[in-house]
């Protein structure tokens, strides 16, 4: 359990796994709308499903994961967690996932390649599961399995946004919610939690948000967002 990340409530061990705990994943965990039944695409470690199920204590999380190291590291952080039971983890590609019944809620972080990855076999394996992954397969899956007033909700690269917002208006989904997330008042937002719905929203609920203030100090928007999660 050295190599792993504690949270107030549930610890996540990803030692196995290409994608490893990051603050990404934790503002998609902590920001993302769910329900009864929620799908995390590209699992990962398990984070975002763990948050997820803590958030909804009502939920049943399922997580999809194609790569079979860390869905098995997921089925762990799962099974150590207070939310056994209610977070399921399928070692397979989404491609080939079938679910049963639609979700309310799907939340996705998903993989990019980073050209600076240090070992080349996890750069391998973040490729192989961003090749595996397109935006096209994401959303053509939401738009089938979520419900009318259900949200895809995910974090996305700046750069990648116009790339993955063109998939959704292809498959007759609409913004709902974009919050561009700079790390400091200063420097342009790197990245964007934003949220996409089978149902056109009344109003875009879109805002700018920092992570920290000019002092280094975390933001109140982020300790409020995530207090329930980090251990301050």
């Amino acid at each position: 359990m050295d190599n792993a990340f504690r949270f107030k409530h549930f610890t996540v061990s990803h030692d196995r796994c290409a994608m490893k705990v990051g603050t990404d994943g934790v503002l998609l965990g902590a920001w993302a709308r769910g329900g009864h039944h929620i799908l995390d695409i590209g699992a990962g470690t398990g984070l975002v499903a763990l948050m997820m199920a803590q958030r909804f204590p009502q939920a049943v999380v399922d997580a999809v994961e194609m790569d079979n190291e860390a869905a098995e590291q997921a089925k762990e952080n799962a099974a150590r967690s207070p939310f056994e039971g209610r977070v399921r983890v399928y070692g397979a590609a989404l491609q080939l996932f079938s679910p049963l019944e639609p979700y309310n809620a799907i939340v996705t972080n998903p993989p990019f390649f980073a050209h600076s990855l240090s070992s080349p076999d996890r750069g391998r394996r973040m490729a192989r599961q961003a090749d595996s992954l397109p935006f096209a397969d994401i959303f053509s899956f939401s738009a089938t399995h979520l419900l009318p007033d259900g949200e895809l909700s995910a974090i996305i690269p700046t750069d990648f946004l116009a790339e993955f917002s063109q998939e959704a208006y292809l498959r007759g989904m609409f913004l709902a919610r974009q919050y561009d997330v700079k790390t400091v008042a200063r420097k342009p937002a790197r990245r964007c939690l934003v949220a996409f719905s089978p149902s056109r929203p009344q109003e875009l609920d879109r805002r700018e948000v920092m992570l920290q203030e000019a002092d280094g100090t975390r933001s109140m928007w982020y300790q409020r967002l995530t207090e329930d999660f980090y251990l301050w």
